[in-house]
């Protein structure tokens, strides 16, 4: 059969809540399976982060001169920090019927909606409230205050988890890789991403019906 649309997928969540880390053995577990699509960004790297790999560095003066350039898919400000996501990365990708991975923020993942409106959008979470701050202290990353915020930007995202499609909680690594990846497969086999295999099948069925018709 001919190959399927390429598939956007979204995962977004708290920070601290394990997203990247997910991403990180989705690649691992599954490779050749997934495209990663890099975002840039204006904060700065964290160790161990490299241009190119975690993220295209940028400064917030380039940053804006791509949005004016009409070259972000999104872009958002999160915790004082542009984020953004390559336009012709992902249409490049989903032209050619492979599927796209995308680790952004709320924001970003409302508007890529709107672009791919048959993107699939998850939220990761941990178990609790507790546990997420447990996660961020526990990275030794962040100052308390820079906790404090992160932890009040999630209370306002919060507000917007019933936007997404699946709900993923984090509280074992192993199984939030699985279910994502379940997911993802699933979607993949819907109907609506399936089109040109279905318009061969029933091309290739005609010559059946007109034997039919003939006997």
């Amino acid at each position: 059969m001919m190959k399927r649309e390429g598939l956007v997928a979204v995962l977004s969540g708290f920070s601290g809540a394990g997203k990247g880390t997910i991403m990180k053995h989705l690649l691992e577990e599954y490779p050749g399976r997934y495209n990663l699509s890099i975002s840039a960004t204006t904060r700065k790297p964290r160790t161990g982060e490299v241009d190119g790999r975690e993220y295209f560095f940028k400064t917030k003066e380039e940053f804006e001169q791509m949005i004016s350039e009409g070259k972000f898919l999104e872009h958002a400000c999160f915790n004082g920090n542009y984020y953004g996501t390559p336009l012709d990365y992902v249409k490049n990708l989903t032209d050619q019927g492979k599927d796209v991975l995308l680790e952004i923020e709320v924001q970003g993942a409302l508007q890529v909606k709107k672009i791919f409106p048959d993107a699939v959008l998850l939220f990761v979470t941990p178990p609790s409230a507790d546990a997420l701050k447990e996660r961020l202290v526990g990275r030794g990353t962040e100052t308390p205050e820079e906790i404090a915020n992160r932890l009040s930007i999630s209370t306002r995202e919060s507000q917007l988890m019933e936007k997404y499609d699946y709900l993923i909680v984090n509280d074992d690594l192993e199984t939030a890789v699985q279910d994502v990846h379940d997911i993802i497969e699933s979607e993949a086999l819907k109907t609506l991403r399936n089109k040109a295999n279905i318009e061969e099948m029933r091309s290739e069925l005609k010559k059946f019906a007109k034997g039919e018709e003939n006997s």
